[in-house]
């Protein structure tokens, strides 16, 4: 028997960055409404992720490693998710214009088999943007990219010739931080890219 993981999201980035870890999962996205539970961006997506986590995990009905996440953008003391519709995508991208704003993202991992919590944390990734033109905002909120991502833009998609830097892990801002998840179960003597590690607990 394999060590099973199952991703409790259904996000197409964090499948991608999985995948090109080169990690085999499930995904079984956590039901139910995200609500923000604190006006601390790196709290709310440490809670946001444990509840997805804790929901998908309730299910399991093998021992697997749960894994929750969820990302939100925050530009001073404001909480960027994703956009309600057009004009809350138009406002967001006019906030972060020309500014520096931080992305968080939470992960939590649950151990069904021993129901311990193995990570729980948040990641911050700092970035800064050119001005964004308004013809230029119009014409991306239109092809429809911005409004399933936090804060209405992807780093490695249409927004990318606006990017004038990073600070810290750049795959966190795509919506999931590989090397933090990889290094916070390492401590806890788990080695994901190891065949050994596939086996049973």
């Amino acid at each position: 028997m394999r060590r099973k993981l199952v991703l409790a999201s259904a996000s197409p980035r964090r499948k991608e960055i999985l995948g090109q870890m080169g990690l085999t999962f499930e995904i079984c996205p956590a039901s139910g409404e995200e609500k923000l539970a604190s006006s601390d961006p790196e709290e709310a997506v440490k809670i946001l992720s444990l509840q997805k986590a804790l929901v998908t995990a309730a299910g399991c009905t093998e021992p697997a490693l749960v894994i929750g996440a969820d990302t939100v953008v925050a530009y001073g003391k404001k909480i960027l998710g994703k956009p309600a519709d057009r004009e809350d995508a138009c406002r967001m991208l006019r906030m972060l214009s020309g500014n520096t704003h931080m992305v968080y993202t939470g992960v939590t991992v649950i151990d069904t088999g021993t129901q311990t919590v193995l990570a729980h944390f948040a990641e911050g990734t700092k970035v800064s943007l050119y001005p964004l033109p308004e013809a230029w905002i119009q014409r991306y909120v239109d092809t429809g990219e911005p409004m399933d991502k936090a804060g209405a833009y992807a780093i490695q998609g249409g927004c990318m010739p606006f990017i004038r830097g990073i600070e810290g892990e750049y795959m966190n801002v795509v919506g999931f931080p590989a090397a933090r998840f990889y290094q916070e179960l390492l401590k806890k003597g788990i080695d994901l890219l190891d065949a050994k590690e596939e086996e049973e607990i």
